[in-house]
């Protein structure tokens, strides 16, 4: 089997083991989309809970959309990872019924740091916000490594 082939499918089950797990992207509605090596891509609609006080879109509720497609990007690698700091940026406003993607992309990593690019955008595609996120990969692995001699 191709290095990139099996790279893929530990994506592949990474992505199927954290989202059983993910009852906050669940909840929000957020779907895991496609999942690949140091790549992520989620999506959903904004509701009327996500709504704040101006009739857009919360900005926690962007946040969270765009740090959980890093989670799954940063953790591809089967590796652990959790946020060591990450900031965002709203050019735009989402508005109620506008569909959001996010897709997360690595730039870099080494050693046990990662940098990850979140870029959302709605239906249309106009960028309604800019994340981007440092990884720290921690001990362990997010599906046990005997799993994979069966893959």
């Amino acid at each position: 089997m191709a290095n990139r082939e099996r790279a893929q499918q530990v994506a592949d089950a990474v992505g199927r083991v954290m989202y059983e797990k993910d009852h906050c992207s669940q909840a929000m509605g957020i779907t895991l989309d496609d999942i690949g090596p140091g790549y992520a891509r989620m999506s959903m609609t904004l509701r009327g809970d996500m709504v704040n006080g101006h009739g857009t879109a919360h900005g926690g509720m962007i946040f969270t959309l765009a740090d959980a497609t890093f989670a799954y990007a940063c953790n591809s690698h089967n590796h652990i990872a959790v946020a060591a700091s990450c900031d965002i940026v709203f050019p735009a406003a989402g508005k109620l019924g506008d569909r959001l993607t996010a897709i997360a992309e690595e730039r870099h990593v080494r050693g046990r740091n990662g940098v990850y690019d979140v870029t959302v955008t709605n239906q249309i595609g106009e960028v309604i916000a800019m994340f981007r996120g440092h990884s720290r990969r921690l001990q362990g692995h997010v599906v046990p490594e005997l799993e994979f001699d069966h893959v």
